[in-house]
Protein backbone atom coordinates (compact mmCIF):
# COMPACT_ATOMS: atom_id res chain seq x y z
CA UNK A 1 0.00 0.00 0.00
CA UNK A 2 2.94 2.34 0.68
CA UNK A 3 3.98 2.23 -2.96
CA UNK A 4 0.47 3.12 -4.07
CA UNK A 5 0.46 6.14 -1.71
CA UNK A 6 3.77 7.24 -3.22
CA UNK A 7 2.27 6.98 -6.71
CA UNK A 8 -0.69 9.17 -5.66
CA UNK A 9 1.67 11.81 -4.24
CA UNK A 10 3.60 11.81 -7.51
CA UNK A 11 0.35 12.52 -9.34
CA UNK A 12 -0.48 15.38 -6.96
CA UNK A 13 2.88 17.07 -7.43
CA UNK A 14 2.53 16.90 -11.21
CA UNK A 15 -1.09 18.09 -11.29
CA UNK A 16 -0.28 21.60 -12.43
CA UNK A 17 0.97 20.10 -15.69
CA UNK A 18 -2.24 18.18 -16.33
CA UNK A 19 -5.21 18.86 -18.56
CA UNK A 20 -8.31 16.72 -18.23
CA UNK A 21 -9.96 14.16 -20.50
CA UNK A 22 -13.52 15.23 -19.75
CA UNK A 23 -16.40 14.52 -17.45
CA UNK A 24 -17.04 10.84 -18.21
CA UNK A 25 -16.66 7.54 -16.34
CA UNK A 26 -13.42 6.31 -14.83
CA UNK A 27 -13.60 2.63 -15.89
CA UNK A 28 -16.41 2.31 -18.44
CA UNK A 29 -16.11 3.18 -22.12
CA UNK A 30 -16.85 6.90 -22.70
CA UNK A 31 -18.23 8.85 -25.67
CA UNK A 32 -16.98 12.49 -25.40
CA UNK A 33 -14.31 13.77 -27.79
CA UNK A 34 -12.25 16.95 -27.66
CA UNK A 35 -13.04 20.11 -29.59
CA UNK A 36 -11.07 20.75 -32.78
CA UNK A 37 -7.51 21.68 -31.82
CA UNK A 38 -8.13 20.77 -28.18
CA UNK A 39 -5.19 19.33 -26.26
CA UNK A 40 -5.55 17.17 -23.17
CA UNK A 41 -2.96 15.72 -20.81
CA UNK A 42 -4.06 13.44 -18.00
CA UNK A 43 -2.14 11.61 -15.27
CA UNK A 44 -3.48 8.66 -13.28
CA UNK A 45 -2.35 6.46 -10.41
CA UNK A 46 -3.59 2.88 -10.82
CA UNK A 47 -3.44 -0.33 -8.81
CA UNK A 48 -4.67 -3.86 -9.51
CA UNK A 49 -4.57 -6.64 -6.90
CA UNK A 50 -4.77 -10.36 -7.62
CA UNK A 51 -4.76 -13.30 -5.21
CA UNK A 52 -0.94 -13.42 -5.43
CA UNK A 53 0.35 -9.87 -6.00
CA UNK A 54 -0.47 -6.19 -6.48
CA UNK A 55 0.60 -3.74 -9.18
CA UNK A 56 1.16 0.02 -8.85
CA UNK A 57 1.76 2.39 -11.74
CA UNK A 58 1.33 5.87 -13.12
CA UNK A 59 -0.13 6.49 -16.56
CA UNK A 60 0.04 9.58 -18.76
CA UNK A 61 -2.53 10.25 -21.48
CA UNK A 62 -2.07 12.78 -24.29
CA UNK A 63 -5.09 13.58 -26.48
CA UNK A 64 -5.58 15.92 -29.43
CA UNK A 65 -8.81 16.88 -31.18
CA UNK A 66 -8.27 16.59 -34.94
CA UNK A 67 -11.90 17.65 -35.43
CA UNK A 68 -14.70 17.95 -32.89
CA UNK A 69 -15.60 14.32 -33.64
CA UNK A 70 -12.14 12.77 -34.23
CA UNK A 71 -9.55 12.48 -31.47
CA UNK A 72 -6.10 10.88 -31.27
CA UNK A 73 -4.67 9.55 -27.99
CA UNK A 74 -1.35 8.24 -26.69
CA UNK A 75 -0.95 6.67 -23.25
CA UNK A 76 2.32 5.53 -21.64
CA UNK A 77 3.05 3.89 -18.26
CA UNK A 78 5.53 4.31 -15.45
CA UNK A 79 5.59 0.97 -13.66
CA UNK A 80 6.21 1.06 -9.90
CA UNK A 81 5.36 -2.58 -9.20
CA UNK A 82 4.64 -4.92 -12.12
CA UNK A 83 2.49 -8.07 -11.98
CA UNK A 84 4.35 -11.26 -12.77
CA UNK A 85 1.15 -12.84 -14.07
CA UNK A 86 -1.16 -10.03 -15.20
CA UNK A 87 -4.81 -10.78 -16.03
CA UNK A 88 -6.12 -9.65 -19.40
CA UNK A 89 -8.08 -6.53 -18.59
CA UNK A 90 -8.43 -2.99 -19.81
CA UNK A 91 -8.47 -1.78 -16.23
CA UNK A 92 -9.48 1.73 -17.31
CA UNK A 93 -11.38 3.01 -20.33
CA UNK A 94 -8.43 5.03 -21.65
CA UNK A 95 -5.48 3.37 -19.97
CA UNK A 96 -4.53 -0.34 -19.99
CA UNK A 97 -3.90 -1.92 -16.59
CA UNK A 98 -0.58 -3.39 -17.75
CA UNK A 99 2.69 -2.01 -19.15
CA UNK A 100 1.44 -1.43 -22.70
CA UNK A 101 2.03 1.79 -24.62
CA UNK A 102 -1.15 2.43 -26.59
CA UNK A 103 -2.15 4.80 -29.39
CA UNK A 104 -5.81 5.13 -30.36
CA UNK A 105 -8.31 7.01 -32.50
CA UNK A 106 -11.77 7.95 -31.25
CA UNK A 107 -14.47 8.79 -33.78
CA UNK A 108 -17.80 10.17 -32.55
CA UNK A 109 -20.00 9.10 -35.43
CA UNK A 110 -23.33 10.14 -33.89
CA UNK A 111 -24.34 13.10 -31.74
CA UNK A 112 -27.80 14.46 -31.04
CA UNK A 113 -28.21 17.39 -28.64
CA UNK A 114 -31.75 18.12 -27.48
CA UNK A 115 -33.32 20.06 -24.65
CA UNK A 116 -31.14 21.98 -22.20
CA UNK A 117 -27.84 20.22 -21.60
CA UNK A 118 -29.06 16.86 -22.94
CA UNK A 119 -27.48 14.71 -25.63
CA UNK A 120 -27.16 11.21 -27.07
CA UNK A 121 -23.88 10.24 -28.75
CA UNK A 122 -21.92 7.22 -29.96
CA UNK A 123 -18.17 6.79 -30.38
CA UNK A 124 -15.98 4.13 -32.01
CA UNK A 125 -12.45 3.43 -30.75
CA UNK A 126 -9.54 1.78 -32.56
CA UNK A 127 -6.15 1.35 -30.90
CA UNK A 128 -2.80 -0.43 -31.19
CA UNK A 129 -0.36 -1.17 -28.38
CA UNK A 130 3.20 -2.32 -27.76
CA UNK A 131 4.33 -3.97 -24.48
CA UNK A 132 7.09 -2.60 -22.25
CA UNK A 133 7.76 -6.07 -20.85
CA UNK A 134 8.87 -9.22 -22.65
CA UNK A 135 7.09 -11.93 -20.65
CA UNK A 136 3.82 -12.14 -18.66
CA UNK A 137 3.14 -15.31 -16.73
CA UNK A 138 5.82 -17.19 -18.76
CA UNK A 139 4.17 -16.08 -22.03
CA UNK A 140 6.05 -13.95 -24.55
CA UNK A 141 4.11 -10.71 -25.03
CA UNK A 142 3.29 -9.40 -28.50
CA UNK A 143 1.69 -6.25 -29.83
CA UNK A 144 -2.08 -5.94 -29.71
CA UNK A 145 -5.02 -4.28 -31.44
CA UNK A 146 -8.09 -2.97 -29.62
CA UNK A 147 -11.50 -1.96 -30.96
CA UNK A 148 -14.57 -0.74 -29.06
CA UNK A 149 -17.86 1.10 -29.47
CA UNK A 150 -19.77 3.10 -26.87
CA UNK A 151 -23.06 4.97 -26.75
CA UNK A 152 -24.38 7.20 -24.02
CA UNK A 153 -26.78 9.80 -22.67
CA UNK A 154 -25.85 12.86 -20.65
CA UNK A 155 -27.92 15.62 -19.03
CA UNK A 156 -27.35 18.04 -16.18
CA UNK A 157 -28.52 15.40 -13.69
CA UNK A 158 -28.31 11.87 -15.16
CA UNK A 159 -25.67 10.01 -17.19
CA UNK A 160 -25.53 6.55 -18.76
CA UNK A 161 -23.03 4.76 -21.01
CA UNK A 162 -23.03 1.29 -22.59
CA UNK A 163 -20.02 -0.08 -24.44
CA UNK A 164 -18.31 -3.21 -25.73
CA UNK A 165 -14.80 -3.93 -26.95
CA UNK A 166 -12.30 -6.56 -28.04
CA UNK A 167 -8.53 -6.77 -27.60
CA UNK A 168 -6.37 -9.22 -29.57
CA UNK A 169 -2.69 -9.95 -28.88
CA UNK A 170 -0.51 -11.08 -31.75
CA UNK A 171 1.76 -14.11 -31.54
CA UNK A 172 5.37 -13.66 -30.46
CA UNK A 173 8.00 -16.41 -30.47
CA UNK A 174 5.31 -19.08 -30.78
CA UNK A 175 3.46 -17.77 -27.68
CA UNK A 176 0.27 -15.71 -27.59
CA UNK A 177 -1.65 -13.96 -24.83
CA UNK A 178 -5.37 -14.71 -24.73
CA UNK A 179 -7.80 -12.28 -26.31
CA UNK A 180 -10.27 -10.12 -24.35
CA UNK A 181 -13.91 -9.49 -25.27
CA UNK A 182 -15.51 -7.16 -22.70
CA UNK A 183 -18.47 -4.85 -22.04
CA UNK A 184 -19.11 -1.92 -19.69
CA UNK A 185 -22.15 -0.16 -18.27
CA UNK A 186 -22.21 3.06 -16.24
CA UNK A 187 -24.95 5.08 -14.54
CA UNK A 188 -24.20 8.52 -13.09
CA UNK A 189 -26.02 11.09 -10.98
CA UNK A 190 -25.36 14.74 -10.20
CA UNK A 191 -27.20 15.80 -7.00
CA UNK A 192 -29.21 19.03 -7.07
CA UNK A 193 -26.96 20.54 -4.43
CA UNK A 194 -24.14 20.64 -6.99
CA UNK A 195 -26.10 22.42 -9.72
CA UNK A 196 -24.74 25.86 -8.79
CA UNK A 197 -22.14 27.80 -10.75
CA UNK A 198 -18.48 28.35 -9.85
CA UNK A 199 -17.12 28.89 -7.18
CA UNK A 200 -19.50 26.22 -5.87
CA UNK A 201 -17.94 22.71 -6.10
CA UNK A 202 -19.49 20.16 -8.46
CA UNK A 203 -19.59 16.42 -7.73
CA UNK A 204 -20.96 13.51 -9.78
CA UNK A 205 -21.44 9.94 -8.57
CA UNK A 206 -21.12 6.90 -10.85
CA UNK A 207 -21.84 3.20 -10.46
CA UNK A 208 -19.64 1.40 -12.97
CA UNK A 209 -19.61 -2.23 -14.09
CA UNK A 210 -17.36 -4.29 -16.33
CA UNK A 211 -17.85 -7.79 -17.76
CA UNK A 212 -14.79 -9.54 -19.19
CA UNK A 213 -14.36 -12.88 -20.99
CA UNK A 214 -10.58 -13.43 -21.33
CA UNK A 215 -9.30 -16.29 -23.43
CA UNK A 216 -6.52 -18.70 -22.44
CA UNK A 217 -2.88 -18.13 -23.31
CA UNK A 218 -1.05 -20.24 -25.88
CA UNK A 219 2.36 -21.64 -24.92
CA UNK A 220 4.82 -22.91 -27.56
CA UNK A 221 2.02 -23.12 -30.10
CA UNK A 222 -0.17 -25.24 -27.81
CA UNK A 223 -3.39 -24.12 -26.10
CA UNK A 224 -5.62 -25.82 -23.58
CA UNK A 225 -8.98 -25.19 -25.22
CA UNK A 226 -11.91 -25.02 -22.82
CA UNK A 227 -15.57 -25.32 -23.64
CA UNK A 228 -16.14 -21.92 -22.01
CA UNK A 229 -14.12 -18.78 -21.44
CA UNK A 230 -13.35 -17.27 -18.08
CA UNK A 231 -16.02 -14.83 -16.91
CA UNK A 232 -15.52 -11.83 -14.66
CA UNK A 233 -18.00 -9.14 -13.62
CA UNK A 234 -16.76 -6.20 -11.56
CA UNK A 235 -18.81 -3.41 -10.01
CA UNK A 236 -17.86 -0.34 -8.05
CA UNK A 237 -18.35 3.37 -7.37
CA UNK A 238 -16.45 6.30 -8.77
CA UNK A 239 -16.63 10.01 -8.02
CA UNK A 240 -15.86 13.03 -10.18
CA UNK A 241 -15.26 16.36 -8.44
CA UNK A 242 -14.91 19.68 -10.27
CA UNK A 243 -13.89 23.05 -8.87
CA UNK A 244 -13.13 25.80 -11.34
CA UNK A 245 -10.33 24.54 -13.60
CA UNK A 246 -9.57 21.57 -11.34
CA UNK A 247 -10.96 18.06 -11.38
CA UNK A 248 -10.43 14.79 -9.53
CA UNK A 249 -11.77 11.31 -10.29
CA UNK A 250 -11.36 8.42 -7.89
CA UNK A 251 -12.92 4.97 -7.90
CA UNK A 252 -12.65 1.26 -7.18
CA UNK A 253 -14.02 -1.92 -8.71
CA UNK A 254 -14.55 -5.27 -7.01
CA UNK A 255 -15.36 -8.68 -8.57
CA UNK A 256 -18.86 -10.00 -7.96
CA UNK A 257 -18.51 -12.94 -10.40
CA UNK A 258 -15.31 -14.86 -11.20
CA UNK A 259 -15.87 -18.12 -13.09
CA UNK A 260 -12.30 -18.77 -14.22
CA UNK A 261 -10.46 -21.42 -16.18
CA UNK A 262 -7.55 -23.07 -14.29
CA UNK A 263 -4.95 -20.81 -15.94
CA UNK A 264 -6.78 -17.53 -15.22
CA UNK A 265 -5.82 -15.12 -12.44
CA UNK A 266 -8.29 -14.25 -9.69
CA UNK A 267 -8.63 -10.53 -8.91
CA UNK A 268 -9.26 -8.80 -5.57
CA UNK A 269 -9.80 -5.15 -6.57
CA UNK A 270 -8.88 -2.31 -8.93
CA UNK A 271 -8.16 1.25 -7.82
CA UNK A 272 -7.63 4.41 -9.88
CA UNK A 273 -7.26 8.15 -9.28
CA UNK A 274 -7.06 10.96 -11.85
CA UNK A 275 -6.15 14.57 -11.11
CA UNK A 276 -6.90 17.13 -13.81
CA UNK A 277 -6.52 20.78 -14.71
CA UNK A 278 -8.34 22.55 -17.53
CA UNK A 279 -6.95 25.51 -19.48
Amino acid sequence: MYKYIVSILMVVFSANLIFSQGHGPLYGLPTPTLAKGGINLNTAGMSLSTEDETSYMLRYLFSYGITEDLQINLTTPTMIERLENAPRTRGNSNMPANGDIEASLWYRFFSNAFGVGKRFESTAILGVSAPTDDVRGQVNVGNSIHGAISTGYASRTWYAWLGAGYQYYFERNNDQLGDLPYASAVVGYRPDIFMGDYPKPDWRIFIESMAEFPGDNRYSGQQDFNDERSKKILVGPSFLGLYGAWGISIGAMFPVVQNLTPSAVKENYRLAINLSYWL
